[in-house]
């Protein structure tokens, strides 16, 4: 950690929020989260981007197209925050 840098504790409860969180964080962040979700047998996850421009968006389904842990992933629906929310499938670990 560099000087000035603090860790966040945010729940692990199959919804992550990124609107607090600075854009350079996300690549990291998107992968940990998935994975504390795995291990908590939590397999469907519901990621906040907001609709803004979409790069955000952009950027989330890059880092979820790259992760061997999900699935599937696609927009919400409109109870679901429509085109500002992606739900997630995993898939679980292996147990064995």
């Amino acid at each position: 950690m560099e000087p000035g840098d603090h860790v966040i504790q945010i729940p692990i409860d199959g919804t992550l929020d990124l609107h607090t969180f600075k854009p350079g964080e996300i690549k990291d962040l998107v992968p940990e989260y998935l994975m504390e979700c795995l291990k908590k047998d939590i397999l469907a996850v519901r990621i906040i981007h907001g609709k803004g421009t979409g790069t955000l968006r952009r950027i989330v389904h890059s880092i979820l197209d790259k992760t061997t842990c999900v699935g599937s992933y696609r927009l919400a629906g409109e109870d679901g925050g429509s085109w500002g929310a992606t739900l997630v499938t995993l898939v679980p670990l292996n147990k064995g």
